[in-house]
């Protein structure tokens, strides 16, 4: 390989790259100017559930509400003490 001529093609890539650079430098220095870009919007709020989730959260509830219901039946109703027995 000519060691001259893989020189002179590395100064000219060289000089064509200091070309680009300048020229982005300056479309930087004109864009400083410019406003930023805003970003997406996001949603607020809940998210949408689809028919299985609300099947799952609505079964997972029913037993939830359902062992609640059970365990207020097995406590006794004179345990917890009455407002008379707070008064005295």
């Amino acid at each position: 390989m000519d060691l001259y001529k893989a020189i002179q093609d590395l100064y000219a890539e060289k000089e064509k790259l200091e070309r680009v650079i300048a020229s982005l430098e300056e479309l930087q220095r004109n864009a400083g100017a410019l406003p930023e870009v805003p970003k997406p919007v996001r949603r607020r709020g809940r998210k949408s559930m689809n028919t299985s989730e609300r099947q799952e959260v609505s079964e997972r509830m029913r037993k939830y509400w359902a062992s609640r219901r059970s365990s207020k039946q097995e406590e006794p109703s004179g345990t917890a003490g009455s407002a008379e027995d707070m008064n005295r």
